[in-house]
């Protein structure tokens, strides 16, 4: 099939959408389909539309519908059209996903932000990790915990910071925070936080290469989300031999499991600091998280993505 592949998130941006979206495009090139991977729809032929956000892409989806009404739509939904612009923007987000044919959703329980009568179209698609794990390095020196994510609002970006002020001077727990500010303020808040908290260290964007290392160095990986509509970076350390520490919301809770014990409170800075405690103190708990991470890795493989990718197109091949 020629398909067009959109993604508001600009050419060769970090952003995560952009990720994405060159993901998925090589996994349908691998599939045997042209695909023509741009910013908006141009109006050009094509049998088949995938559109990455129902929200930001929504004039690329009713243009498409209007020009090919019986050629078939795939809409995937991001943790900001689920959990925020399904509220606050309704309308164009909710046309969209009533024109899609099919949807696609990162986590298992995003069905529930669905309208009841658009629930029978997703599809749930496992995004695969694109770091290729080394052997951890054991660093005795401290309890290292990394985070991964850039610093703007939705991230919570400086809870870890927060829950580490205070710990017991004998703690050797330590918080790096890879990934870069949103906005200025951002910066500023990271600065200063680099400068008052001797347990945290802000050290912008880096390659994913270096981000490999990095994971490898670590003990811990902190997401500290408000939203979020499954995020790459879980299946990253999950497929690196990395614990992860989460928030408890949908879009992680849906990656790791319900029963899964590296949960926290949304916000919750004093439970976030006790199970940071809690892992660099407790080896049973500790080796928990990471029994109950490796019973996940399955379904985060490449091979796994891409017959997911390929079960959804075969609905409409």
């Amino acid at each position: 099939m020629d398909i067009s592949l959109i993604s508001p998130a600009a050419s060769r941006s970090s952003n995560g959408n952009y990720t994405t979206a060159f993901r998925w495009k090589r996994i349908l090139q691998t599939l045997g389909h042209q695909v023509d991977l741009t910013q908006d729809y141009s109006g050009a032929d094509c049998d088949l539309m995938i559109a990455l956000h129902a929200w930001r892409s929504a004039d690329a989806i009713q243009k498409f519908k209007s020009h090919h009404p019986n050629k078939s739509l795939i809409v995937a939904l991001t943790g900001t059209d689920a959990y925020r612009f399904i509220h606050s923007h309704p309308e164009q987000t909710l046309k969209s996903i009533a024109l899609a044919d099919h949807l696609v959703g990162l986590h298992q329980l995003i069905s529930s932000t669905l309208p009841e009568q658009h629930q029978h179209k997703l599809n749930v698609i496992f995004q695969a990790s694109t770091l290729k794990p080394i052997r951890p390095i054991n660093i005795k020196s401290n309890f290292n915990a990394c985070i991964a994510g850039h610093l703007r609002d939705e991230k919570d970006p400086l809870r870890a910071a927060y829950a580490v002020r205070s710990l017991p001077c004998h703690s050797k727990i330590f918080i790096s925070h890879y990934g870069k500010a949103h906005n200025n303020e951002w910066a500023y808040k990271a600065r200063l936080e680099n400068i008052k908290n001797r347990r945290y260290s802000w050290h912008g964007e880096i390659s994913q290469a270096l981000l490999r290392i990095k994971f490898s160095q670590a003990k811990l990986m902190i997401l500290s989300s408000r939203m979020e509509g499954g995020a790459n970076i879980i299946s990253e350390a999950i497929m690196s031999d990395l614990p992860v520490i989460a928030s408890k919301i949908d879009g992680s809770v849906g990656l790791l499991g319900e029963d899964y014990c590296g949960y926290y409170d949304v916000e919750n800075t004093a439970q976030l600091k006790q199970i940071l405690l809690r892992c660099e103190n407790n080896k049973s708990f500790y080796q928990t998280l990471i029994r109950q991470c490796r019973a996940r890795r399955h379904l985060f493989t490449h091979c796994q993505e891409k017959h997911l990718w390929k079960q959804l197109l075969s609905k409409i091949d």
